[in-house]
């Protein structure tokens, strides 16, 4: 009896391995998928000693056959692709949960004392093709090292790291670099030294793909290695890359660049980063002196003040005026960054000498790029220069930015024009580039007028309300009876932003009594501008308002003799019912809307009763039978 009881238990125990054996064997990849992500339960189910024993080995095995069928299926890839390219990207996915699910295993196998039993799935998955699946692999083994004792390390993880650096597949080299930096810590002088070595060797590899991945990973090597290797071995490496025959190497170089510098003395800064660095930012490749560009305000940190002003000043101006529009667009981001950074002593004169002349000449690049990368930090040199200089040489520079063609540019001007505010005051600004906005309000090109339209708000909350109202409201209403429809339509659509931003009893004393004089006017455009600045403002002001201010001037303009405004009452009369309540519903908007429905004209009683009907903007039939309650 206790023999069969002993047997069915075993068979039990066994389920779940079979189960996972038969998903992972199922021609439906979201149920492999689903399989793998739940190898954790699977794990607790079965317990540390039967997950070590049974459920990693068998994915051990499972990596390597997968990795194997994997390379076999590349290699038909020319063949016969069109049939093979859903199988290859489906056994990437089950790589890649398997690859992450092993990363977060250190628990299930038994803790720490354990760990090393998850090394050769892992190691199976960092030698594959798929870049995405490697990565994720490697980023599991540096998390499962961590778990390592240090003798541990030695045993089990550091045999693995010679064998990917050693493979024959450039996939498990690149993959061996980046384990370097979390087991060299940790583990004795004579394998550090071996590690050292190692890493060398991957540096100078005959395959681009493994140097790329070396000079990657150079900069986090560098910052686990102590000074005197650093110095005498790890700058070699350094030297190799910066100067490999591919630019896609050198431009990862400058990233670990970066990270050596600031590992250094500011004397060996001098004597050994300096002309590395120097030959980077002349590289005859666009795309490494772009990768300078990018990174050229961290570098100035990490290089110190000295070299910074005494080389990167030069270099700088020199990327400013690089022939690549990239080059230069990525360097014109940096400006206001870089200049910040420099030291307070000579600041200004540095500035005035080597930076603004060549800013002066981006402004008007031919490329857009460039120019709406210098507008987003341009306006940050103003804090930087104080009030004087900023009158005098950046205000030039911010009012041609202003009347640049590309919108982009323009929005990054205005949108940052609290900057300048704060340096030169209100009364200052409103001399200087308000009459180039105005100028711009008044275009005779329309979308040029619809531009400043749409920054209006953003105007308003740089400039404060009270000298918004002063200079830029007038425009606004001026706006409104613009003989473009397209701005008076942008017109009525940015009041209502602006009474969220001010309040309504802003809108009611501002711009309510402006708008109902247009009601009166003699161009019927002008008394439906009215009626649409009411479908918006309606909402931001209130009912009780709606009901006083607004109301009444609609029941005016239901009698108009035109039939187009006439018709926009009824549109107009759906927005006030959703803003008002029940009975002012009944008691004025259904009469109103009943008589319209007998107008002479087709379009008014169409409108009119659509409204009636709650057709446009009730959205459904128990809305449309709330309105007739």
């Amino acid at each position: 009896m206790a023999a069969v009881q002993s047997h069915e238990d075993s068979d039990e125990n066994l389920y779940p391995i079979a189960v996972l054996i038969d998903e992972l064997r199922n021609e439906d990849v979201q149920l492999r998928l689903n399989s793998i992500r739940k190898l954790s339960t699977i794990a607790l189910a079965l317990g540390v000693e039967r997950t070590r024993g049974e459920l990693v080995q068998f994915l051990t095995e499972l990596s390597n056959v997968l990795v194997g069928l994997k390379e076999k299926v590349a290699r038909l890839i020319k063949k016969i692709w069109y049939v093979l390219q859903d199988t290859i990207y489906d056994e990437d996915e089950v790589l890649l949960a398997l690859a992450e699910q092993l990363g977060n295993f250190t628990p299930l196998v038994g803790g720490p004392d354990y760990v090393h039993c998850l090394l050769p799935p892992l190691e199976n998955l960092a030698t594959v093709e798929e870049t995405v699946v490697r990565d994720k692999a490697v980023e599991s083994l540096r998390k499962i090292a961590e778990k390592h004792s240090s003798a541990a390390l030695e045993e089990h993880f550091i045999p693995m790291v010679r064998r990917l650096a050693t493979g024959d597949w450039f996939t498990s080299r690149t993959s061996a670099c980046g384990l370097f930096s979390v087991a060299y810590p940790r583990v004795g002088p004579a394998i550090k030294a071996e590690l050292r070595n190692m890493f060398r060797a991957l540096c100078r590899d005959d395959t681009p793909m493994v140097r790329r991945a070396a000079a990657s990973k150079l900069g986090e090597f560098a910052k686990v290695m102590e000074p005197d290797f650093l110095k005498d071995e790890l700058l070699l490496m350094f030297v190799d890359l910066a100067s490999d025959e591919q630019d896609s190497v050198r431009l990862l170089a400058v990233e670990a660049c970066i990270a050596i510098a600031s590992l250094l003395s500011e004397e060996q800064r001098k004597e050994l980063i300096k002309p590395v660095l120097v030959n980077l930012i002349e590289d005859k490749s666009w795309r490494v002196r772009y990768m300078v560009a990018e990174k050229f305000t961290e570098m100035q940190q990490a290089v110190g003040k000295d070299i910074a002003v005494s080389e990167l000043l030069p270099a700088f101006n020199s990327l400013l005026k690089d022939m690549e529009g990239e080059v230069r667009s990525a360097a014109a981001g940096k400006i206001q960054q870089f200049c910040a950074a420099l030291p307070a002593a000579g600041r200004e004169k540095a500035i005035l000498t080597h930076v603004l002349p060549v800013v002066k000449e981006l402004v008007t690049d031919p490329n857009q790029h460039v120019k709406t990368a210098l507008a987003s930090v341009v306006m940050g040199l103003a804090p930087i220069l104080g009030n004087e200089l900023t009158m005098e040489h950046l205000l030039p520079i911010y009012l041609t930015l202003l009347r640049d063609e590309t919108a982009e540019v323009r929005l990054n001007i205005i949108s940052s024009l609290d900057k300048v505010n704060d340096v030169i005051g209100a009364s200052q600004l409103s001399q200087s580039l308000l009459p180039a906005i105005v100028e711009l309000a008044e275009d005779s090109k329309w979308r040029v007028r619809l531009a400043i339209v749409d920054f209006m708000p953003l105007l308003a909350a740089q400039l404060g309300q009270e000298f918004f109202d002063e200079k830029l409201l007038p425009l606004c209403m001026a706006w409104l009876t613009d003989h473009v429809y397209a701005i008076r339509e942008a017109a009525t659509g940015i009041l209502k932003q602006l009474t969220e931003k001010f309040g309504p009893d802003w809108a009611l004393k501002q711009v309510l009594p402006k708008v109902v004089v247009l009601a009166k006017d003699s161009n019927y455009l002008r008394r439906m501008a009215c009626l649409f600045c009411f479908n918006t403002l309606c909402e931001a002001i209130g009912a009780e308002n709606t009901l006083k201010e607004i109301l009444p001037v609609v029941q005016q303009l239901s009698e108009d003799h035109v039939p187009n405004v006439r018709f926009n009452v009824a549109k107009t009369l759906l927005r006030i019912g959703r803003v008002i309540d029940q009975g002012s519903v009944n008691t004025h908007v259904k009469p109103l809307l009943a008589k319209m429905c007998s107008d002479g004209e087709f379009d008014v009683r169409y409108f009119a009763d659509e409204t009636r009907m709650g057709k446009r903007l009730l959205i459904n039939d128990h809305e449309v039978e709330e309105w007739w309650k």
